[in-house]
């Protein structure tokens, strides 16, 4: 590797300020009550858009697509402004009006009495959360490069836990009323903006501030930035195609599981957890070590491999416990992401985090949208009666097919910066 990827080259004149416990606990707590915020009214959601539409599920379905379009689109477009702001302006205001904003728009969501007021609520969250890519500019700014991609894995814990108590919170809350769950999803984000509001120190000091300029926080000028490095142009690529395969498992996992498996509702939700709660295992205590034995490269490499032995055995995988086999594999792909982060942020300046992290959740959003499609349609082709080879499991095959691509993308990149 060379040294801008293994040293750093943008950060040898600026060490990041050390880390205060108080503040990574903050951005930890913050990424948390969003995703259980956002997990919260997942079980529900979809069954409110059906209340506005007579009950007719197949008219429901059609507009919950369309909700979720267009929260990543929002995300698409948003994820650089914010970074980008977060750049000029530091990293605390934009996570605390995020804070705030997000709660406001709970409270909307809650009240909203017409599709078109919940519709308007969905794209305000998918604006308001894109404010994560800030709370990861603020990890690197108060982390040193060596240290990042351990403090990614502990942070993506957030993530597993958010998505796996909100649901399950979202419909205890929703039997006993449908717009509950979106009133405790307002109350975390209130809370944690307040909290945020006293704790938060700012990471990024105004001698490592740059300007806004629209040009490069407009999502396709954001994209300029993965442009300006070959490593990073490289990982970046890696980064989406690891992302579009992600997103076979929230498109197609349910669907799948029910027609090949026979699952009922509370098996699918089990099996969910599972993956989540492993994910959470490797992320909070799987990283460091990893990282420390194989380097962030090494790490990188190994999680691609095995998310790619894990969509294998998910898609030949005859029976559930099959499947149930391939999840503490599919698990350790969990340790490429930090390690993918990690590697990026040593190629661009300090000033630059906040546009890093923002255009990369550009590039996951563009993974979003097309994602789906792909993977629904792959799904139906072959289950039905004009495939060549009746293979539900093909959508999966596919996701692997897609890491083994970027496993050797990712190892032409950063054999070119050797």
């Amino acid at each position: 590797m060379s040294e801008k990827v293994e040293a750093g080259a943008p950060e040898l004149s600026l060490t990041p300020p050390p880390a205060r416990p108080a503040a990574v606990a903050f951005i930890f707590l913050t990424i948390l009550l969003d995703m259980l915020a956002f997990g919260l009214v997942v079980p529900i959601l979809p069954k409110l858009v059906e209340s506005f539409v007579d009950n007719d599920t197949a008219r429901a379905a059609r507009i919950f697509g369309l909700f979720g379009t267009a929260w990543a689109l929002m995300q698409f477009v948003f994820s650089p402004i914010l970074g980008s702001l977060s750049d000029r302006f530091g990293r605390r205001p934009v996570v605390l009006l995020s804070n705030f904003g997000l709660g406001l728009d709970y409270v909307l969501m809650a009240l909203a009495p017409s599709l078109v007021w919940l519709f308007i609520g969905r794209v305000i969250s998918g604006v308001t959360s894109a404010s994560i890519s800030t709370a990861f500019a603020y990890i690197a700014d108060m982390t040193p490069p060596e240290r990042r991609a351990a403090v990614f894995g502990k942070v993506g814990v957030a993530f597993g836990a958010g998505f796996v108590l909100g649901p399950a919170i979202g419909g205890l809350l929703g039997g006993l009323d449908p717009r509950l769950p979106f009133w405790a999803a307002a109350g975390l984000s209130f809370a944690n903006a307040i909290y945020g509001l006293l704790i938060l120190p700012e990471s990024l000091p105004h001698d490592r501030r740059s300007p806004f300029r629209w040009k490069s926080a407009n999502p396709i000028g954001a994209l300029h930035l993965l442009r300006s490095d070959r490593v990073l142009a490289g990982l970046s690529v890696v980064n989406f195609i690891a992302q579009l395969a992600h997103v076979v498992l929230p498109s197609t996992f349910v669907l799948y599981a029910t027609y090949r498996y026979g699952w009922d509702a509370a098996a699918v939700g089990f099996t969910l957890a599972t993956v989540g709660i492993c994910a959470m295992v490797v992320q909070g205590a799987g990283i460091e070590p990893i990282v420390a034995r194989l380097g962030e490269r090494g790490a990188l490499m190994l999680g691609l491999a095995c998310g790619a032995a894990g969509f294998l055995i998910f898609g030949v995988a005859s029976t559930g416990l099959l499947f149930w086999l391939g999840i503490p594999v599919m698990s350790l792909w969990g340790v490429s992401g930090a390690a993918l982060q990690a590697l990026n942020t040593r190629l661009v300046a300090p000033e630059q985090q906040g546009q890093l992290q923002g255009a990369t959740n550009s590039v996951q959003s563009l993974s979003q949208l097309l994602g789906p499609f792909l993977f629904t349609l792959t799904f139906a082709y072959f289950i039905g009666r004009d495939a060549p080879a009746k293979l539900p499991g093909a959508p999966f095959l596919l996701a692997g097919a897609l890491l083994l691509l970027a496993l050797v993308i990712a190892v032409k990149t950063l054999a070119q910066s050797r």
